[in-house]
């Protein structure tokens, strides 16, 4: 029987490269001959021994780029040699309540790609073709993975504001999502405020989008923002419930304050801040697979590409080190060709 190459996890950060056995797809299931596949954050929860029995070995990665090359019976929408994505949602029950009501990304029973399920850490993976998204010709591997998960969740977030062409909105963070969102609200025609610590990213971020830039250590970004106007929206992408704080009193009348970055710490927050202007906070998580087309066709037409940093499969456990140290700019990803 045919094996292949994956890196996997047990415990906390005890990674091992096996050999598998090469498996057919079951029903309703595609096989990926993975061609690259990003590091991101969230795998965390797999790496780090954040899921239900951290004993049990799982292959990390969900931001995977590969090509079909078997096809399980059922699927008919899919075929061999298609290139494809899959990102940290691994496709939807279609029974649940949420699945029901058309809320796919809320499925009660969704696998997340690389945690609950093997990842992309590997030559090959096995994906539910609900969960695939078609990559565009135009967009190389190494390019695409990373517009799979921070892409799409920074589209999204960008997506669900409520705010008029030209509006003041804000990125929180300039990281492996703030590089990317950074380009996001400027082609979708907003006036983009970049808010990080020290003045160190100013020009990265004016060169991606921004039209101004607030240094939160120097400066209170809630009054810098309201000097502007105050901000239909602020997209926080920095995983820091502190630091999200600060940024509330800078909302217009009705602004919103976007939560992409998930946190164990609380955003702490004066009530009369909401009551009078009406503010909101939410939370955005990702989107579906269509949406995910919809991402990767407007990053082709509009030219936004992630910054990558590029390694071979064999050192994906240094490429996650490098990754939650935070050295990577801005997003590292694994080439299963090199």
């Amino acid at each position: 029987m045919s094996q292949y190459r994956a890196v996997q996890v047990t415990g906390s950060r005890v990674f091992s490269t096996v050999q598998r056995a090469l498996e057919a797809p079951r029903p309703g299931f595609v096989r990926l001959r993975v061609e690259a596949c990003g590091v991101c954050h969230s795998d965390a929860l797999a790496v780090e021994g954040l899921r239900a029995d951290p004993s049990a070995p799982v292959v990390p990665g969900h931001e995977i780029v590969g090509v079909i090359d078997e096809v399980g019976e059922g699927v008919s929408a899919w075929r061999v040699g298609e290139r494809v994505g899959v990102g940290f949602l691994a496709g939807h029950c279609g029974e649940c309540e949420p699945c029901r009501r058309g809320i796919f990304v809320h499925c009660e029973n969704q696998q997340q790609m690389g945690t609950t399920v093997d990842g992309g850490y590997a030559d090959y993976v096995m994906a539910q073709a609900n969960g695939l998204v078609r990559i565009p010709e135009g967009l190389s591997p190494v390019e695409a993975a990373p517009l799979l998960c921070a892409g799409l969740t920074s589209f999204m977030g960008l997506r669900s504001i409520d705010a008029e062409p030209g509006a003041l909105v804000a990125i929180q963070g300039i990281g492996g999502l703030g590089h990317l969102a950074l380009q996001y609200a400027a082609k979708l025609g907003y006036r983009v405020v970049a808010i990080a610590r020290g003045r160190e990213k100013e020009e990265l971020a004016r060169s991606l989008g921004a039209d101004y830039y607030i240094d939160s250590i120097a400066e209170d970004p809630g009054r810098e923002l309201q000097g502007l106007g105050g901000a239909a929206a602020v997209v926080a992408t920095a995983a820091s419930g502190p630091s999200m704080s600060p940024l509330v009193p800078g909302l217009r009348t009705r602004g919103q304050l976007v939560v992409l970055g998930a946190d164990a710490e609380p955003i702490a927050v004066q009530t009369a801040d909401l009551v009078f202007g009406s503010r909101t906070i939410t939370g955005r998580l990702t989107g579906t697979p269509i949406d995910n087309e919809d991402n990767l066709r407007f990053s082709l037409a509009h030219g936004i590409r992630p910054t990558t940093e590029v390694m071979p499969l064999s050192d994906a456990p240094k490429a996650y080190e490098y990754m939650m140290a935070g050295k990577a700019r801005f997003r590292v990803v694994l080439d299963t060709l090199a």
